[in-house]
């Protein structure tokens, strides 16, 4: 093979990589999100009064093993009005079926 058909094919797997990568991150978050909504339902936080403690909403610093995306999707739950988080740290839903209104 010449070097051009080389490169070009190593430019083509290197673009292949990173788009199933970001396919891969797409997938574990979705993953998550629908995780933390469930963990939410079944415990029935949907109020101030129902609202329960999750342990991995925190991230920390010194982390081993695979990355956990539930941290995330919390955040992101929040930032688009499908979760709440009161002042103590307790999170609860503020729509029961999990589906941001846009």
């Amino acid at each position: 093979m010449s070097d051009t058909l080389q490169i070009i094919v190593g430019l083509i797997v290197l673009v292949g990589v990173y788009f199933f990568s970001r396919r891969v991150h797409v997938w574990r978050m979705q993953r998550a999100y629908k995780t933390v909504l469930s963990d939410l339902q079944q415990k029935k936080a949907f109020d101030l009064e129902s609202a329960v403690n999750l342990p991995y909403a925190k991230t920390g610093f010194f982390q081993m093993g695979t990355r956990d995306y539930r941290p995330k999707a919390i955040q992101y739950m929040v930032q688009t009005g499908v979760a709440a988080m009161t002042e103590s740290g307790t999170f609860y839903l503020l729509k029961r079926d999990g589906i941001p209104q846009v």
